[in-house]
């Protein structure tokens, strides 16, 4: 597999990772043997670098993934990044402070198996808590204390992305980007890659409307997001079939259908797409599925998209979800 730096934290990782929501909750049930196994797919599709979440499953799929690690014996050849802060109930930013930052790094610490976290991202934090540096210093607290090596930041808006740059500790910023929410691309890129953040991709298949194989009659289980945040009634709705209106994504996806490169399916073709962007550190996808890791870390071999393609996904994009979607996030 291919492998880009990560920013300035010194981590040479996969350009295709695996992320881990999928496996921690809001996607139908998923048992521990199941998570265990769609982490054991991603190493054995050469993945090194895994994203999780101390929410995902409250806890489970740190835990799944320590348990992993530790059977396979390549905890030094395995990069793992959790996200930290969506315990806070409410969810406000006077909340994120270094007590409560702290208790929730010790926690993940104990799940993953770790004295020191090597990656700790904020967990897509309201607004204001970009404008309060105290938020940062306590992140640099926790690095002097040894408990993270690096920090960065899960996000929701590129606003937020712009703003948590400006703080020289992030390192990281992880944010939405796919060919139905291209935003990213413009003037946060462009200020990435003069700083050396790494930029860590996630979503990139829209809840799967980007793998060509849901229809306007799938039907999803109670507890998956795909069915109760749809109008984001949980949780921010971009996060949910990247924000789309859901009609105008699969009008989107019948137009892409004739865009797929021979010997690529559509979701390799996303991906692909993505890791055409220089400043893309790693994209994560995430299933449960071993086929679909497989073969989601085979696009890190397959060659970049013609500029033709690139065009039409382009044109695809301002017909049918550029209104929607490209100003809200």
């Amino acid at each position: 597999m291919q492998r880009r730096t990560l920013g300035t934290t010194g981590y040479d990782v996969t350009d295709v990772g695996f992320g881990t929501w999928n496996i921690g909750g809001d996607w139908g049930d998923v048992s521990e043997e199941e998570g265990r196994e769609a982490v054991r797919a991603a190493l054995d599709a050469d993945i090194d670098f895994i994203d999780t979440a101390d929410v995902y499953g409250d806890g489970f799929s740190e835990q799944r993934i320590a348990e992993v690690l530790d059977e396979r014996e390549v905890r030094d050849e395995v990069t793992v990044a959790t996200k930290a802060g969506r315990r806070l109930d409410p969810h406000t930013a006077d909340r994120y402070n270094y007590e409560n930052l702290s208790q929730f790094v010790d926690r993940s610490r104990e799940y993953l198996g770790v004295d020191t976290l090597e990656l700790v991202q904020l967990h897509c934090p309201p607004t204001e808590a970009y404008y309060q540096p105290e938020t940062f210093e306590a992140l640099d607290r926790l690095v002097d204390e040894g408990k993270i090596a690096h920090y960065g930041v899960s996000v929701e808006k590129v606003e937020q992305a712009m703003k948590a740059i400006e703080y020289p500790g992030v390192e990281t910023v992880q944010i939405i980007f796919n060919m139905f929410r291209q935003r990213p691309a413009e003037l946060f890129f462009e200020e990435a890659a003069r700083r050396d953040v790494g930029v860590i991709v996630r979503v990139p298949l829209a809840s799967g409307l980007l793998t060509g194989k849901l229809s306007r009659d799938t039907e999803f289980p109670e507890n998956d997001h795909r069915n109760f945040n749809i109008e984001g009634e949980a949780f921010d709705r971009g996060e949910t079939f990247a924000g789309l209106p859901v009609e105008n994504g699969f009008d989107a996806v019948d137009e892409l259908r004739e865009q797929v490169p021979e010997r690529m399916t559509m979701a390799q073709m996303a991906l692909r797409w993505i890791l055409d962007h220089d400043a893309v550190s790693t994209v994560i996808p995430g299933s449960t599925t071993p086929d679909h890791i497989e073969a989601n870390a085979a696009t890190s071999e397959m060659a970049p998209l013609s500029h033709q393609t690139h065009g039409a996904v382009r044109d695809i994009y301002e017909e049918y979800l550029f209104d929607a979607v490209h100003h809200r996030w």
